[in-house]
């Protein structure tokens, strides 16, 4: 999946917590993060912290990589 912006962003993490079957409660219980955050990140909320949200990412098995165009 192409990552263009806070929202697609989201939508990658909300997906991928899914097919793991996780919860977002299981998911804040494991990294520590509150649920509220988790539920703005997945919305795409462009104020979420980038290391969190890079550490919940790989969390969840997503690798994260820049490319130049």
């Amino acid at each position: 999946m192409r990552i263009t912006d806070a929202g697609s962003f989201g939508q990658a993490l909300r997906k991928r917590r899914k097919e793991l079957g996780y919860t977002q409660g299981y998911v804040a219980n494991v990294s520590g993060f509150s649920v509220s955050f988790i539920s703005d990140l997945e919305r795409g909320k462009e104020t979420a912290e980038l290391g969190r949200a890079l550490y919940l990412a790989g969390l969840l098995g997503l690798d994260c990589e820049l490319k130049e165009r």
